[in-house]
């Protein structure tokens, strides 16, 4: 099974690539998890706003395989207990499909991105930023997978 982790935004600090990584490494060959960067909108001005979202989405969507299960992080999306998150990564491996997971820039996810995906999750209903999200994401993934091989990691 393949993950990948569409994220706007590049050039993340050496601490966020550091802590991604040493918990994607962890991870067998059957759950590949990755990360795809789509560069962040141009934002000058208040109405470069809309825009810059509308591109940013228009590049996440194009970087989705048609059969990839989509999994929009979103402030509205339900939230998982970790537990929870270990049964849908369950279901998603059951499933038989990769999943891409979408991670929005500063300004959240564009409706097209929303409206594409299959279902959305809530990390939390703090306001993240996105560099700690993709730390915090890789880790929760590796964590639910933990729980699935009965790893001691969780306990």
């Amino acid at each position: 099974m393949r993950v990948r982790i569409i994220a706007v935004g590049t050039k993340m600090p050496s601490w966020v690539l550091e802590a991604s990584e040493d918990y994607l490494k962890r991870f067998p060959r059957e759950w590949s998890v990755e990360f795809v960067e789509i560069p962040l909108g141009h934002r000058k001005k208040p109405q470069d706003i809309a825009q810059a979202i509308t591109k940013e989405g228009e590049q996440m969507l194009a970087a989705i395989d048609s059969r990839e299960r989509v999994i929009a992080l979103d402030v509205k999306g339900k939230s998982w207990s970790t537990p929870q998150l270990a049964q849908q990564m369950e279901a998603w491996q059951m499933d038989g499909r990769n999943i891409a997971l979408l991670v929005g820039g500063p300004d959240g996810l564009s409706e097209s991105c929303l409206q594409r995906a299959d279902m959305k999750w809530s990390l939390s209903a703090l306001t993240l930023p996105h560099p700690l999200v993709r730390v915090l994401l890789a880790e929760q993934l590796y964590r639910g997978w933990t729980i699935l091989k009965n790893h001691p990691y969780h306990k």
